[in-house]
């Protein structure tokens, strides 16, 4: 089977099989497909996925805007996308009928915790009608626990032992003295 004709195999699946699907790829005529759907890293480390974007209308379609979004999965973790990601919007070149475009997403797990990452296309325009989104992709970030945070244990506590040495040796130093 061919590229192509994987990818319409696909966004025909994407379109008509998952939850919210339909309705708005109907809207623009395209189809968001990620490539995975979960992704497991630690804090601070770098990863990436795709996205296809597929036009599945008879037409080309041109002036379409892609946006990375981001959120936590959980309440009370604040999120910044802009963090996470410094291509997270990308104006796409005109996609012929039947064809695709993907697009590749690096990322920066900056805070731990589970997290929900989804694509959505929107037209330049700001024309009202909903954006056509991909699935969500689920995030685990372990968060990294460490004693010696930055290299900063050894400071931490050779400072107060180097004092507590400098006192008891000028302490020694009066008494002998006296």
């Amino acid at each position: 089977m061919r590229h192509g004709a994987l990818v319409a195999v696909l966004v025909a699946f994407a379109a008509f099989v998952l939850p919210g699907g339909a309705t708005a790829a109907d809207s623009l005529g395209v189809a968001v497909v990620v490539g995975r759907t979960e992704v497991s890293t630690r804090l601070g480390h770098s990863f990436s996925f795709s996205t296809t974007i597929a036009n599945h209308s008879p037409n080309p379609r041109s002036g379409l805007i892609a946006h990375l979004n981001i959120l936590s999965l959980r309440s009370g973790t604040y999120v910044d996308p802009e963090d996470w990601s410094t291509q997270r919007t990308r104006y796409l070149e005109t996609i012929p009928a039947g064809g695709s475009v993907t697009l590749t997403w690096p990322m920066k797990a900056v805070n731990g915790g589970s997290f929900g990452v989804y694509v959505a296309v929107l037209q330049q325009s700001g024309a009202a009608s909903p954006p056509t989104t991909g699935p969500t992709l689920r995030l685990a970030v372990a968060e990294r626990r460490t004693l010696n945070s930055g290299g900063i244990l050894p400071l931490a506590l050779g400072m107060p032992g180097l004092l507590a040495l400098l006192w008891i040796g000028l302490r020694l130093r009066r008494v002998r003295a006296a």
